[in-house]
């Protein structure tokens, strides 16, 4: 059973391995946006 159970994780390694060549390393949630402050001229005729 030992045997199986390496075997399995082996292939659970391989295919991650794979995908992550075809699409990419696993997709990171994006950081939350740092509101950058703008001077913006607040003169309206």
């Amino acid at each position: 059973m030992d045997y199986i159970d390496n075997l399995i994780d082996k292939l659970k390694e391989w295919a991650r391995k794979i995908i992550e060549a075809l699409l990419g390393p696993e997709a990171e949630p994006e950081p939350e946006p740092i509101p950058i402050p703008v001077n913006e001229p607040r003169r309206r005729r």
